[in-house]
């Protein structure tokens, strides 16, 4: 069959949109939180962006807690309370065999959530795992993957961890704008040229942000608030909550650094408020 130049066209475009940089067909949603108290209200979105309560279910993810247990259960009780009804989770373990029936329950899951704590302390029970590909696997297929705090820094490929490299000691937060300070790792790769960062206005981490923008330009640097989310379809993502959400794109590359300081120039900084859009590219 000869295909007219219109619909070659067409048919590219809805190839395209369907497919992630890597070329794997992505279907699912990101539903990013950035910590702190989760309003019914905002619960009551993720869980009807999911579907559960018409056919399906959830899976909670709890290994960045210290504590996963009580973090399965508070998960369930704010879940219960936005009508989910039943809510599964598993602590898996760093080094054990995954149990065959949890990750089949997990990649079957139609809304996987990620629980807060230490992001670093989730990933190395979850990097380079079955586990890591079933959660890729249900995103693929249409499911929802969200995160709160810890829960949403892993969210992106390059995962900022928290911790200071010249400052590991320090408690007063990045009181500065520092050449190689910022220690970033492999998260989950669910965002591909994103950085994102929680607990953003709250706990003022504009210069944690800024840092990372500069050494990391090639990336879309996102700070979201407490009580604030931002769902993300494909390369579009929509502010939800009662918070603000900061973004930064160093738009020339500019780096300068001088006595350990950085500089730049022009950078685009953008601040969005709940019912917003913007683009991820």
């Amino acid at each position: 069959m000869k295909m007219t130049v219109p619909l070659a066209v067409a048919l590219l475009s809805i190839f395209l949109v369907s497919c992630t940089d890597n070329g794997k067909s992505v279907q699912g949603t990101l539903f990013i939180i950035g910590g702190g108290d989760k309003t019914e209200e905002m619960m009551r979105e993720l869980v009807d962006l999911s579907g559960i309560r018409e056919n399906g279910y959830m899976y909670v993810l709890p290994m960045a807690s210290s504590v996963p247990d009580s973090s399965l259960m508070w998960a369930s009780e704010d879940f219960m309370k936005a009508g989910a009804g039943k809510v599964p989770g598993y602590a898996f373990r760093q080094g054990e065999i995954p149990p065959k029936p949890q990750l089949d329950s997990l990649r079957n899951a139609k809304l996987i959530y990620i629980s807060g704590g230490d992001q670093s302390r989730f990933m190395s029970v979850v990097l380079n795992t079955p586990l890591m590909d079933a959660i890729h696997e249900a995103y693929e297929n249409g499911s929802v993957i969200a995160g709160t705090s810890a829960g949403a820094a892993a969210m992106s490929k390059k995962m900022i961890t928290g911790n200071q490299k010249k400052h590991p000691e320090t408690e007063a937060g990045f009181t500065t704008i520092e050449a190689e300070n910022i220690e970033i790792t492999e998260g989950l790769g669910l965002l591909e040229n994103v950085i994102i960062d929680q607990h953003f206005i709250k706990r003022q981490r504009l210069n944690r942000l800024i840092a990372s923008s500069i050494e990391n330009p090639e990336e879309l640097c996102v700070g979201i608030d407490e009580s604030t989310a931002i769902i993300v379809n494909g390369k579009t993502a929509r502010v939800t909550g009662i918070g603000q959400v900061l973004t930064i794109r160093n738009r020339e590359a500019l780096k300068k650094v001088s006595d350990g300081l950085l500089g730049t120039e022009n950078l685009q900084v953008s601040v969005y408020l709940p019912g917003d859009t913007f683009k991820l590219d």
